[in-house]
């Protein structure tokens, strides 16, 4: 019997969750989903700056899970730019930050979320 899935926990959704060329006809049958927790992995590594064992601590999985996680990422950001197809942001196996950041410690997530500087 397999090991049940841990949630992984992601502070920040994104913005927008269509990301595609301005200057074609898009199909939407031919488009990359990105789930949110490799959209997490990406902001938190490529522009956040943290580490993959960091960025492992915030999302409460092993470091080799977020190198998975940001290997797909990175796959899926590559094929959407390389040949031109839509990207969306949904689904995943993840949970949001708790808004009470004395729970997580993450006064970053609770300001991002709620506007409001710590």
């Amino acid at each position: 019997m397999p090991r049940p899935r841990k949630r992984r926990k992601v502070c920040d959704l994104p913005l927008t969750n269509l990301f595609g060329p301005l200057n074609t006809q898009t199909n939407e049958t031919d488009s990359i989903t990105m789930t949110v927790d490799e959209y997490e992995t990406i902001r938190l590594i490529d522009w956040e700056g943290m580490t993959q064992e960091k960025c492992a601590e915030r999302m409460n999985v092993a470091r080799t899970t977020v190198q998975r996680i940001y290997n797909d990422a990175r796959k899926k950001l590559s094929e959407t730019l390389v040949q031109g197809k839509l990207l969306k942001i949904e689904g995943g196996d993840y949970k949001l930050c708790d808004p009470n950041p004395q729970l997580y410690g993450c006064t970053r997530c609770y300001r991002h979320r709620h506007g409001k500087n710590l």
